[in-house]
């Protein structure tokens, strides 16, 4: 299980005792792969050593400077990074579930904006050069949907609309739903 710290750090105690070397060894081991690409670094340490992908990527991570996976504190934060045509277009979303569940939470999770009710994610989105993906976090209820979004990019996980989408409060609010009957 990760840590609730977004540092990298702390998989550090971990990695340690999982794989029964100190950190200094692994900072060796870090240099020597130095000149590689970020897969291959990742590759050489779940092939030789047995790491798991998310020990291998907090420390092949913190070898590039990366020291926390925390890039934003707010959904205010992330939309500044992107276009604010799709910063608008996924406020309008956010808000449609949040005027009805008034108990949704907008948090940023996976450096992402997401609705948690009751300590499940029920709903994210993200930006991505050409569209915006959205996610009830169910490829069943994305499936179960599938035939009413014809005219979007539905994927097994994610479900793309245009920056600029005129926003389907039918369609975002039954989404959740379904997403919220699956959580029971």
């Amino acid at each position: 299980m990760a840590p609730k710290d977004p540092s990298r750090e702390a998989y550090f105690p971990l990695i340690e005792k999982k794989y029964g070397q100190k950190m200094s060894y692994w900072f060796s081991v870090m240099k020597d792969l130095a000149d590689e690409k970020y897969p291959e670094q990742i590759a050489y340490l779940r092939e030789n050593y047995g790491f798991s992908q998310a020990h291998a990527n907090a420390l092949v991570m913190y070898s590039r400077g990366s020291v926390s996976a925390r890039r934003f504190d707010t959904p205010t934060a992330y939309y500044k990074t992107i276009d604010p045509v799709q910063a608008k277009t996924m406020r309008a979303i956010f808000k449609i579930i949040t005027t009805k569940y008034p108990k949704a939470e907008l948090v940023i999770a996976w450096n992402q904006p997401m609705i948690r009710i009751n300590e499940n994610y029920v709903f994210g989105a993200t930006a991505s050069s050409k569209r915006i993906l959205m996610s009830p976090w169910s490829a069943d209820v994305i499936a179960a949907f599938a035939p009413k979004m014809t005219d979007l990019n539905v994927l097994k996980k994610t479900i793309g609309v245009p920056n600029d989408w005129d926003v389907d409060a039918k369609l975002i609010l039954a989404l959740v739903k379904a997403r919220l009957a699956e959580c029971k």
